[in-house]
């Protein structure tokens, strides 16, 4: 009986083994791949249907809440035999922004009351835009980026930490795409954006992805 037993379990084992090999050979591989070799040098797009600026603040102590803005726009300059040069230069459409909630997306947007200076962005609020200062290499897929972020008439130094996410030749266009994702915190209210304090976070964490196409 325990011979029987044992050979149950052996020939499971190898069943198992040999299901999981065939699904692997069956999976097929992703177009982007975490393989810095595939980053050519050159400038690069953002796409802008693929990237996005995730933000997050805490209200009233409760919880958190977090919006996206979207379309981001701008170009990316990078040589990977001479990352400290790369350049990042890119616009973040504010009048985009999007809330699960219309009365907070509508509060975000609304101008100020008889005139006066709005809650937070205000009506028509222009673009905000980063442009990097300085790139320097953490690791093999990792660096800090440090650059001036122009929000609500105000510039400000911000830095991000940035990661290499992958990179490949795009399925539906065919051009070379590289991702990458960043995360920073700014202060609001260095940039103007005062409604609510304290009670509405001054700290904005920021959640950046976005895909670059070579041009």
């Amino acid at each position: 009986m325990r011979k029987i037993i044992l050979s149950t379990i052996a020939v499971a084992t190898l069943s198992t083994g040999a299901i999981a090999g065939l699904q692997a050979q069956d999976a097929p591989a992703l177009p982007g791949q975490m393989d810095a070799s595939r980053v050519t040098a050159g400038t690069y797009t953002a796409d802008s249907n693929h990237s996005l600026i995730g933000w997050r603040v805490n209200h009233f102590g409760f919880n958190d809440y977090f919006g996206i803005f979207g379309d981001v726009a701008g170009t990316l300059t990078i040589d990977p035999a001479n990352l400290a040069a790369a350049k990042v230069d890119v616009t973040v459409p504010i009048a985009n922004v999007t809330t699960a909630s219309d009365g907070l997306t509508g509060h975000l947007l609304r101008p100020g009351k008889d005139g006066g200076k709005p809650d937070f962005f205000g009506a028509e609020p222009a673009p905000a835009r980063f442009v990097s200062t300085s790139v320097q290499p953490t690791g093999e897929t990792a660096a800090t980026i440090t650059g001036d972020l122009t929000m609500n008439g105000v510039t400000r130094p911000v830095t991000i930490a940035a990661q290499f996410t992958g990179a490949g030749a795009n399925p539906m266009s065919q051009a070379l795409t590289a991702g990458f994702e960043g995360t920073t915190t700014i202060r609001r209210s260095e940039f103007g954006i005062a409604g609510a304090l304290p009670v509405v976070s001054d700290e904005v964490e920021l959640d950046i992805t976005i895909a670059f196409e070579k041009q």
